[in-house]
C-alpha cells in the first residue's frame, strides 16, 4: 500500500505541475478581465442550465472570461447548493443545514453585470427561438446554452425539494428512520450504498446492516482491488453482504419500512428498514425534442468532441459532464474539468472562429475518494487496465471537510443556517 501511494504521489506530481500552471495564468487572466470587463444595458446570454458541480464551475470560469456584451446566466431550480457527496453522511449524522450552501457567493468576485442567476425549473429547449422555456412560465433568451443537468440521483443522495429548508427536513425524516429501525438493508453497492451502509454502521454499531448488491461485485465501475479492499473493510465493521441478489422490493426507488425479503439461497429476511440507492439516470429530458437523435441509447445527449450537440444547427449547445455521452467518466471532477473545453469553444464561436478545442479524458478525472465510516476512507485510481492504486486513508471527520465547499462557493460556513 505504501508504494501505491507514492506511485500516486509522483503520477501527481507531474499533473499538479503541469495543472498549476494553467490555474496560475487563469489566474492572472481573470484578475486582468475583472478590470477590462464593462457592463452594457442588453448583453447576450450564454445560458447554463443546471448548478451543481459542473454547472458552478463553468459559470465562474465564464465569469473570468466573456468579452463585454456578453453575460452569464445561471438556471437552477434549488435556492442552495445541494453537496451530494455529503448527503448519505447527513442522512445518519445531523449536520444537514451544512449540506445546502448558498449561491449568493459564486459571483461575488465576478464583475459587475457579468453574471446573474434565475431561481427556475428549465422546462424545455426551443432550438429555433434559442429560448430556455422555465416552469414559471418565463423564457430566457441565449446566444449560446451549455445544459448541466448532471444524472437524476437515488435517494438519500438527493432530495426532492427545491429549497434548504424542505431539503433539511428530508434528511431529518431519513436520520429519524435509521434511528428506529434495528434491521436495516441497504440496495444498491455502488458508492452511495457503500457510504450510506458504513455510515450507518459506524454510527449505530449495534444495529444490524445488509447490504444488497445485484452484481457478484461491489462498486463495479472501478477494479477488483477497490471490491476487495471495501468488501473486507464492511465485513471488518460487522455489516453484512448479499452479493448477486435481486429480491423484488415492494416499491422500485421507494424507501420503505418493515419488509420481509426474499433471497436466492431460499433465505427469507425481515428488515425494519429497507433504503434503495440505484437508479442513476440522465437528466436529459429537457433537450430530448430538438431532434430524434439528440440522444444516446443511454439517455445521454450525444456530443461531438468539442461538448457541442451533434449536428450543425446546434453548433451553439454545449452539454458537459455526467448528461453528456463522453468517453469520460461520469464524475464530477471529469464535468468540472470539461468545463475549460466548453469555456474556450464559446470564445473561439464569439470571436467568429471554429470551435477546436476537443474534451480528451484523462484517468486523474476517474479518481475516487471513498469514505468508509466515521474512521476510515478510501482513494482509488485507476490508471489504465493494468494500472490502478489503491490508498487506505483515515476518515474526514464527522462533517467530511465540508467547510471546503462551502469556501469554495464562497460562503461562509458560520453561516450554515441561513
Amino acid at each position: 500500500m505504501a508504494s501505491d501511494k507514492l506511485k500516486v504521489i509522483l503520477l501527481y506530481s507531474r499533473l499538479i505541475l503541469s495543472y498549476g500552471l494553467t490555474l496560475l495564468i487563469q489566474r492572472i487572466q481573470a484578475i486582468a478581465h475583472k478590470y477590462s470587463y464593462r457592463a452594457i444595458p442588453s448583453p447576450l446570454n450564454v445560458v447554463i442550465i443546471g448548478g451543481s458541480f459542473t454547472g458552478i464551475q463553468l459559470a465562474r470560469r465564464l465569469t473570468e472570461s466573456l468579452p463585454a456584451g456578453y453575460r452569464v446566466v445561471l438556471v437552477e431550480k434549488n435556492s442552495h447548493f445541494n453537496h451530494l457527496f455529503n448527503f448519505p453522511r447527513y442522512s445518519v449524522s445531523g449536520d444537514e443545514n451544512k449540506a445546502f450552501i448558498p449561491y449568493g457567493g459564486l459571483g461575488k468576485k465576478a464583475p459587475k453585470g457579468i453574471f446573474s442567476q434565475v431561481q427556475d425549473l428549465a422546462i424545455g429547449v426551443d432550438g429555433n427561438k434559442n429560448e430556455v422555456q422555465l416552469a414559471s412560465g418565463a423564457k430566457v433568451k441565449f446566444e449560446f446554452l451549455a445544459i448541466a443537468t448532471g444524472s437524476k440521483l437515488p435517494y438519500p443522495a438527493n432530495v426532492k425539494s427545491s429549497t434548504k429548508e424542505e431539503g433539511a427536513k428530508e434528511l431529518r425524516s431519513m436520520q429519524e428512520s435509521i434511528k428506529a429501525s434495528q434491521r436495516i438493508a441497504l440496495v444498491g453497492g455502488g458508492a452511495v450504498g457503500v457510504q450510506l451502509a458504513s455510515d450507518v454502521k459506524s454510527y449505530y454499531p449495534e444495529k444490524d446492516v445488509t447490504l444488497i448488491q445485484s452484481r457478484e461485485v461491489l462498486l463495479p465501475a472501478f477494479g477488483k482491488r477497490l471490491h476487495e479492499h471495501v468488501s473486507s473493510k464492511l465485513g471488518e465493521m460487522g455489516i453484512k453482504l448479499r452479493l448477486g441478489e435481486r429480491p423484488v422490493l415492494p416499491a422500485v426507488g421507494v424507501m420503505e419500512k418493515t419488509v420481509t425479503l426474499a433471497f436466492k439461497d431460499g433465505d427469507v429476511e425481515d428488515f425494519d428498514l429497507v433504503i434503495p440507492c440505484t437508479g442513476q439516470t440522465p437528466n436529459s429530458s429537457i433537450i430530448g425534442n430538438l431532434s430524434p437523435s439528440i440522444l444516446s441509447k443511454s439517455g445521454r445527449i450525444n456530443v461531438k468532441p468539442t461538448l457541442q450537440l451533434q449536428g450543425p444547427a446546434y453548433s451553439h449547445i454545449f452539454a458537459l459532464g455526467d448528461v453528456a455521452e463522453t468517453n469520460g467518466p461520469k464524475m464530477a471532477r471529469a464535468g468540472m474539468m470539461q468545463s475549460d473545453i466548453v469555456v474556450s469553444n464559446i470564445l473561439s464561436l464569439i470571436k467568429g472562429k471554429e470551435a477546436t478545442t476537443q474534451y480528451k479524458p484523462h484517468f486523474a478525472e476517474g479518481a475516487l475518494a471513498l469514505s468508509l465510516g466515521r474512521d476510515a476512507s478510501v482513494m482509488y485510481v485507476q490508471e489504465n487496465d493494468a494500472k490502478d492504486y489503491l490508498i487506505p486513508a483515515k476518515g474526514k471527520g464527522d462533517d467530511l471537510d465540508v467547510v471546503r465547499m462551502w469556501k469554495h462557493m464562497g460562503a461562509d460556513i458560520k453561516d450554515f443556517c441561513v
